[in-house]
């Protein structure tokens, strides 16, 4: 062994401890979504807007690793210019469809990384389905043994 090496065992790896809120940014403090600028724009309200939805998606703020949040970060940025870009174009302004495509294919990029997951379902039945469960419950007959027996509801009548 050479006399200048030193051995792999003998090295120690730097310990990593966490900061005291005072030692830490104010992004890492959550005091503000981005540094030195006014979170009252409407750009940076919807910027809010898009990130914290991202993040309840994914489970809420507080479940997000820092390289996930970092993603959810770009997807909201990279949200807000193509907003912004659509607005110029339904404003009548020409745009560059360039710039459109590539925004357009970082925000699927990005998603694909984060895991947007989230499924909507309906809530309503289909009238149809419906109609056919209906129709699939017996309804007693106009009998004597059915008399306290409500038709219209399907509930029994107490006297």
């Amino acid at each position: 062994m050479r006399p200048n090496t030193v051995r792999k065992s003998e090295t120690k790896a730097p310990r990593l401890r966490p900061r005291l809120p005072q030692g830490r940014s104010r992004l890492t403090n959550e005091r503000h979504a981005l540094p030195k600028v006014d979170g009252r724009t409407l750009i940076a309200r919807r910027y809010r807007d898009i990130l914290s939805q991202l993040a309840e998606d994914q489970g809420g703020a507080d479940r997000l690793s820092e390289a996930r949040l970092q993603l959810c970060r770009r997807f909201a940025a990279s949200a807000c210019l193509a907003e912004a870009l659509e607005a110029r174009l339904v404003n009548g302004e020409d745009i560059n469809l360039a710039d459109h495509a590539l925004l357009s294919s970082t925000l699927v990029r990005i998603a694909s990384r984060i895991g947007i997951e989230r499924r909507m379902r309906s809530v309503v039945p289909i009238l149809s389905d419906y109609l056919e469960a209906a129709t699939q419950q017996p309804f007693p007959d106009d009998d004597d043994e059915n008399e306290g027996f409500d038709r219209r509801s399907g509930l029994e009548l107490n006297p």
